[in-house]
């Protein structure tokens, strides 16, 4: 007999009228011991399907069992660990596991209790912590605390949520191996909700892939038949992992391009966008004055010259500084691009080595020190409507649906046409994305990779002649990111419209764009190199990885990044363990959403 059983379950959700049904015909077996992995994208019904076992969701049919007794609410025996931290701010690490301890084991006695708190806390390793505020740590010890308090009932089982999701690569790597120390020691039954195949297969006995709702329901199991501990960099390298891979995502795609097919898209009104500033002059340069630190910088060791000639977009000796008590703060100097029509150019770097700043200037919302930006002959000066911006959070206003969030600016540079054909242009890029049954929708019942399309169908409606993105997928899922990117890709082809992203993500910025230019660290920051993309247009993942010039960009940023992190020193170690980690795990990236 399995320890956890879900036989034909049914569960929605809403009236009669207009309910919607999450899951359908679930079957799922999971045996004691077994660290299971169940992948699928936003809003698929995982956390459904978690809230099922937690005994914190009824079903409308079929049975939920635990050691074959049926599931009739929370127990002790199931530990469950949420995306989000929940933590109580005023509570020290020690207060927040015994607050839920003092709750489910009043039978205990005091010093009991203490024990349980003491034992959880140390068995992931923040004892020298215990003491110490939630603000105080990181996102990482956060989510640790968390686990703490799950496991400071004994349960035995251990239902994650989608607890990596919000933490940066080194973290989520660090905790992914913490979380199987653990289950070493205790031998500990777990199920793990995840948007990553490569953390599945890394951590699991198995994995079910879940398909796309409504009425989602399971896929085919894969059996992880790989002893642990596992090694990341070489874990591709067995033929039956990278098969069970492409399955997986062959699977989960099919899902998203089933969906992607079944609605229409309205024809795009014939239209042009009307430039609501006054015009302003051309070439005219802001210089900085005589006493400033911002000095012109050579960029070292460039793939390919730039700064010299005239692009769609150039940027020439940009610069930016701020005044300070001690002197001048310079963050980005002699900054110099140019971009030709219709070619994305994303830029990658460190945290903070001026990347949101360039694109800050480029929008028209931070102010030029030195230098300027001519987009299509003419001198920018300040935002404007042919500059299209998308955030890392779309930034959508709650009180209005998705369609009234994308008019808001179809009405500012289409005044002149009727109602009706405002309407049809964002209704036009909102089906695009796929968001043709979300017309009425508000932000608050949209996913987060929901919400970001609204943000990118809001940025093309405009019809901009240059698109910014400014990490527009770091808040994302993997499954969604990838997704987004093919929806970006596909989207600005067709489109033909520039643009220049922001991003972190290596492989990203290869798949995308045409070129990459790498920031040097701050302060003062600059375009140390630019790398130009040489790979055939329209792309797809897996004929590009199978190319060696693939993987020659690839390893050429990499050891940019890698180097640049060195050159730091010791207050780096974060950094450059990133990305070592990057390295090591390069076989687990190459063949993302093959």
């Amino acid at each position: 007999m399995s320890l956890i059983e879900i036989k034909h379950v049914n569960v929605g959700f809403g009236s009669s009228g207009q309910r919607t049904e999450v899951l359908r015909d679930l079957n799922l077996s999971i045996e004691e011991g077994e660290l299971v992995a169940i992948v699928g994208y936003s809003g698929s019904g995982k956390t459904t399907l978690v809230n099922l076992i937690a005994g914190l969701v009824k079903p409308d049919q079929g049975q939920v069992l635990f050691d074959g007794k049926p599931v009739t609410g929370p127990g002790p025996e199931r530990g469950l660990v949420f995306q989000t931290y929940a933590l109580l701010p005023w509570l020290s690490v020690q207060g927040n596991v015994a607050l839920a301890v003092d709750q489910v084991c009043q039978s205990e006695t005091a010093e009991q209790r203490s024990t349980r708190v003491a034992d959880a806390v140390d068995q992931v390793k923040l004892t020298p912590a215990t003491r110490k505020l939630p603000r105080e740590l990181s996102g990482g010890m956060r989510q640790r605390v968390s686990v703490a308090r799950a496991l400071s009932f004994a349960p035995r089982v251990l239902l994650l949520d989608e607890p990596l999701s919000a933490l940066d690569a080194l973290t989520r790597s660090e905790l992914q191996d913490q979380i199987l120390e653990l289950k070493k020691r205790t031998g500990q039954t777990i199920l793990l909700i995840t948007n990553d195949v490569d953390e599945a297969l890394y951590m699991a006995d198995k994995v079910i892939p879940l398909t796309m709702g409504p009425a989602a329901t399971l896929g085919a199991v894969e059996m992880i038949d790989k002893a642990h501990p596992r090694d990341r960099a070489t874990l591709l390298a067995d033929p039956k992992i990278l098969a069970s891979r492409t399955r997986l995502l062959d699977f989960l795609i099919a899902q998203r391009d089933d969906q992607a097919e079944s609605s229409s898209i309205r024809a795009l009104p014939e239209a042009t966008p009307v430039d609501i500033r006054s015009s302003r002059p051309t070439f005219t340069f802001r210089w900085a004055p005589a006493h400033s630190a911002i000095q012109p910088v050579k960029a070292k060791d460039q793939t390919a010259p730039h700064g010299s000639g005239h692009g769609f977009v150039s940027i020439s000796q940009l610069a930016k500084s701020y005044p300070t008590p001690r002197g001048e703060a310079v963050i980005v100097r002699d900054f110099n691009l140019n971009i030709q029509r219709g070619e994305l150019v994303s830029i990658i770097g460190h945290s903070g080595c001026g990347k949101s700043t360039v694109l800050g200037m480029v929008a028209g919302l931070s102010s030029i020190t030195h230098g300027g930006i001519i987009v299509d002959g003419r001198e920018i000066d300040g935002a404007g409507p042919d500059r299209g911006m998308v955030f890392q959070s779309p930034n959508l206003l709650p009180w209005m649906s998705a369609l009234e969030n994308v008019m808001l600016g179809v009405r500012q540079v289409f005044y002149q046409l009727s109602k009706t054909e405002q309407k049809d242009i964002a209704a036009h890029y909102l089906e695009t994305l796929g968001l043709g049954g979300s017309f009425d929708k508000k932000p608050g019942a949209l996913s987060q990779g929901m919400r970001q399309r609204v943000g990118l169908a809001r940025a093309f409606a405009l019809q901009p002649k240059v698109l910014l993105l400014d990490e527009p997928f770091g808040m994302l899922d993997k499954l969604t990111k990838l997704e987004l990117q093919d929806v970006l890709l596909n989207l600005r082809e067709r489109t033909g419209t520039t643009a220049i992203m922001v991003t972190h993500d290596v492989d990203e910025a290869i798949y995308l764009s045409d070129q990459v230019v790498m920031m040097s660290d701050g302060p003062a920051a600059t375009a140390a190199e630019i790398l130009h993309i040489d790979l055939p247009r329209p792309r797809h993942r897996k004929l590009l990885m199978e190319q060696p010039e693939w993987h020659h960009y690839r390893e050429h940023l990499l050891s940019f990044l890698e180097e640049r992190a060195h050159l730091r020193g010791v207050t780096t170690h974060h950094r450059r363990a990133d990305a070592t980690l990057l390295r090591r795990a390069a076989s687990l990236s190459l063949q993302a959403a093959a």
